[in-house]
């Protein structure tokens, strides 16, 4: 009779595989690059979280450009202080702005999935947006707005210090590359460095969900991911 530790064993790989059938993986044994020593997070130390805290009450209270007058409520962001892996979007959308969280809709369901068969709890990462408050009809976020806000986003990234950062969709990847052109498929799939961060560019889970029947997209996806994981010792 298999042990119990069998069982949580088995159990754990068919939750595993089940994510990545569900995010259009269909090679799981694809060969990667030789990877990184393992990542060993270490809790962020009492000065970081307390900056972190404040930060967030002073992005809460924000009203330096128009979409705090339509919002709901400021998404500051979420996740650990400490953590070698950090996810920015574009901004909050309906459900982000009802809920006060990032990527909490359809969108969100599926980056949480993205994460889990990267090896990753969601709450071991952090997740952030270009912008905090939703813009009008979900529209792209305008410069204005952009240079409005992404100083928060800078000192998120001061204190949290990643190893990697992936930026999701066109808006968080030209915040970050400013001088890469082209389309996604032609810019994704391999790392940039910005300020010694590794970033690795790729399509929004909502690209992923506006196109659920194209594997071809998924593929690229995951396959950004296995770099990911490889470089930061998870394979």
């Amino acid at each position: 009779m298999p042990s119990r530790n069998a069982d949580r064993i088995l159990s754990g790989l068919e939750t595993h595989l089940r994510f990545l059938k569900e995010i259009g993986v269909e090679d799981v044994f694809k060969a990667l690059p030789p990877a990184a020593r393992p990542v060993r997070t270490k809790p962020a130390g009492p000065e970081a979280e307390a900056a972190m805290a404040a930060l967030r009450e002073e992005i809460l209270a924000c009203r330096k450009c128009g979409l705090a007058a339509g919002r709901t409520q400021a998404v500051p962001g979420e996740g650990r202080t400490a953590t070698p892996l950090m996810f920015v979007g574009e901004g909050p959308g309906r459900d982000e702005d009802r809920l006060g969280r990032h990527f909490v809709g359809r969108a969100g369901q599926l980056l949480t999935k993205i994460i889990a068969a990267m090896t990753f709890d969601r709450g071991d990462v952090y997740i952030a947006n270009i912008v905090k408050c939703r813009p009008p009809d979900n529209r792209v976020p305008q410069r204005a707005e952009i240079e409005s806000c992404t100083p928060y986003l800078l000192r998120q990234i001061a204190l949290i210090k990643p190893r990697v950062i992936v930026t999701l969709g066109k808006t968080a990847t030209e915040f970050f590359l400013p001088d890469v052109s082209g389309a996604m498929t032609a810019i994704r799939g391999r790392f940039y460095e910005w300020n010694g961060i590794q970033i690795m560019p790729t399509f929004h889970p909502s690209y992923l969900i506006r196109n659920e029947g194209d594997k071809v997209i998924r593929k690229m996806v995951w396959d950004d991911m296995q770099i990911v994981m490889s470089f930061l010792g998870r394979r």
